[in-house]
């Protein structure tokens, strides 16, 4: 038997059927969980495969309820990248901006980054930053603006430690802030879960060759 429809003066509220639709939508729980699942589909899927109606799909939402939160799939994926920079901003930069000593700094930000590239909740949505490529040009370049932001602060910290230890080498911090975001960001390509490298020995590993080796 039909639900009834509540009547005020014995007319249906406007806004009835559409409040009563949306309560029988499956609740996400927040645009992370979005962008998670995307993130996760576009990896498996490619980017261009990947339609708004399977990110819909697979959240078990309806297409209309998937555009209540984004209205494109560039949006989507801007999005993502967008996340993926607050993640390193607060579980990486945030953290070691405070450490005074310039080794310790370098040192803390090389076990954090590991840890968030390694992060199994974050790691699609951190992998994905590697793949702005579909993005618009205005979009793209604002992602690239915050890595950029990113490489500043390491080559500024790398030459920091420079500074501090006497290095006579001939690596230059820019050389050496590369080497060590494409040590690290590099990491997914050939990470397993099931592996014998693991963040707890892939973070002193990591630092010996950089403080034994791109630092010597």
């Amino acid at each position: 038997m039909a639900e009834p429809v509540p009547r005020v003066g014995g007319i249906a509220p406007h806004n009835w059927y559409h409040v009563h639709a949306m309560a029988r939508e499956p609740v996400v729980d927040s645009r992370q969980e979005i962008l998670r699942t995307a993130a996760r589909l576009f990896q498996q899927r490619g980017y261009d495969a990947t339609s708004m109606n399977d990110v819909a799909a697979a959240l078990k939402l309806s297409k209309g309820g998937l555009y209540h939160h984004f209205q494109s799939k560039d949006e989507i994926l801007f999005e993502i990248m967008n996340h993926a920079m607050e993640i390193t901003e607060e579980r990486v930069l945030a953290p070691v901006r405070g450490i005074a000593n310039p080794e310790e700094r370098l040192r803390a930000l090389i076990r954090l980054h590991i840890e968030v590239v390694l992060s199994p909740r974050d790691r699609e949505i951190t992998v994905m930053l590697h793949e702005n490529h579909p993005l618009p040009p205005t979009l793209r370049k604002r992602i690239n603006t915050r890595k950029k932001e990113y490489v500043h602060f390491v080559e500024g910290l790398m030459a920091d430690v420079q500074k501090a230890r006497h290095a006579k080498g001939g690596v230059s911090a820019r050389a050496a802030a590369f080497a060590l975001l494409g040590m690290i960001n590099w990491i997914y390509q050939w990470y397993k879960p099931e592996g014998n490298l693991q963040a707890d020995n892939l973070v002193p590993q990591f630092t010996d060759l950089v403080f034994g080796g791109i630092l010597a």
